[in-house]
């Protein structure tokens, strides 16, 4: 399953470049990062929705739905901006093994020099 991701990465490169008449993902490169970053905060309204439904119904078929749709737009992002899934894996790889509370610390310490240490 992990080679998805490379395989989606890979096809959204051709597809960048593609006629946007003929490409949804050449429309949305063409339409330039607000629109992707638009369908980006729609996906994830739609995925709380269908988080908070699968809560509620136990069927989790929406939210993975909702969620393959957020990666997919949150991959296209990535690629508008000049970097790729591998950069983001790399990071996950990076805090694995890692508490998530020490990690979250590390972040906030380091991203404000103003916040005493």
């Amino acid at each position: 399953m992990d080679n998805i991701i490379t395989k989606l990465a890979r096809l959204l490169e051709e597809k960048r470049h593609a006629d946007p008449n003929e490409s949804y993902v050449a429309q949305l490169h063409q339409q330039g990062l607000d629109k992707i970053l638009d369908k980006i905060s729609e996906e994830a309204n739609e995925t709380i929705l269908a988080a908070r439904e699968a809560s509620i119904t136990g069927n989790p078929n929406e939210l993975v739905k909702e969620t393959a749709d957020l990666w997919f737009h949150s991959m296209v992002m990535l690629q508008h901006i000049g970097t790729s899934p591998d950069n983001v894996l790399t990071e996950l790889g990076r805090r694995f093994g890692t508490s998530g509370l020490v990690e979250k610390a590390s972040r906030i310490s380091s991203e404000d020099p103003l916040r005493e240490k």
